[in-house]
């Protein structure tokens, strides 16, 4: 178990300096002077205030000290501020962070509700009509795009019944958990449709292997009844790759919202991130794609490690 950690905590730091020194990269090697985007391209310009602002930047110094200076910075938790908001990278994070993770978090939850009894489903009855109904629904839902659906949960429950609030976000600290919930329920939903597609194709393909196994037939000529078999004896086993899968999308979906919180008008990481992008804000850029990055790799060496406790034979490994 031991060396199992230890191997992933190596893998975890060289993935974070891959990621940093990409990031990184790709922010230094888009075109223009971000001196422009901060002051204006016809703007009059003070050339101190120029020669400050590259040297608060480190524009003039060469590539990898301005990497080195921006990783020690980053490791201490300085991601630098924004020359066009004057706020503190990290206070844009924390300030955001949870409206995204509410979202993602939401989103898993209402995708693994219907996912986990859908896929079991499909399995067990594998090859009949409740299996063909199941899959097509789930293709249906694989097949739409996050927004489409977002666009007719507005035009049904806000539009046509009026319901919910198209856009907005209310916070739990300043309008209660139920007002919250008013504003979260349609883009977490949104999030969700694809994610439950998912999870059930990969509960159903897994479950399918699973009730092969000489295990489940020993506990059939028991004569346990099957859905005491599917939940305790199948399920389980069959659950290490939707483990996976779920500290996977939950990472992406930290960094994969910039839609949906742009379509809902939702103040969160990924809106952030899109007007910084407009903006050519690079230290806020920079901030942001980083700190998505480490918590998607964070999250999935977290899983990794999980995968000891739900599986034995990792642990013995």
């Amino acid at each position: 178990m031991g060396k199992v950690i230890a191997a992933r905590l190596i893998r975890l730091i060289a993935t974070l300096l891959a990621v940093t020194f990409l990031t990184f990269s790709m922010t230094a090697l888009l075109p223009g002077d971000p001196v422009n985007a901060i002051l204006g391209v016809d703007s009059v310009r003070d050339p101190e205030v120029v020669a400050k602002i590259r040297a608060d930047l480190g524009l003039d110094d060469p590539f990898f000290i301005r990497y080195v200076n921006w990783l020690g910075n980053t490791v201490t938790g300085d991601l630098g501020q924004s020359y066009i908001t004057d706020q503190e990278v990290s206070s844009t994070i924390s300030q955001r962070l949870p409206v995204t993770a509410q979202l993602a978090f939401m989103a898993i939850i209402m995708a693994l509700v219907l996912a986990i009894p859908i896929g079991v489903l499909g399995a067990y009855k594998q090859g009949k009509w409740q299996d063909s109904t199941t899959s097509a629904g789930v293709q249906v839902a694989l097949s739409v795009p996050n927004f489409i659906v977002g666009i007719f949960l507005i035009w049904l429950f806000s539009v046509q019944l009026g319901w919910l609030p198209a856009s907005n976000w209310n916070r739990i600290s300043n309008d209660g958990l139920i007002e919250n919930l008013k504003t979260a329920i349609l883009p977490a939903s949104a999030l969700a449709m694809t994610q439950m597609a998912i999870f059930s194709r990969l509960v159903r393909s897994d479950m399918i292997a699973t009730l092969q196994e000489n295990y489940i037939l020993a506990a059939r000529s028991k004569g346990l009844s099957n859905p005491f078999i599917l939940i305790r004896h199948a399920l389980r086993p069959s659950s290490l790759s939707l483990m996976t899968i779920i500290g996977i999308n939950f990472g992406a979906l930290l960094g994969g919202t910039v839609i949906i919180e742009t379509l809902f008008a939702i103040p969160g990481i990924g809106f952030r991130l899109i007007n910084a992008i407009n903006q050519r804000d690079i230290i806020v850029i920079q901030g942001i794609t980083v700190f998505i990055a480490t918590a998607y790799v964070v999250i999935n060496t977290v899983v990794d490690l999980l995968y000891a406790v739900i599986d034995p034979r990792i642990r013995k490994a």
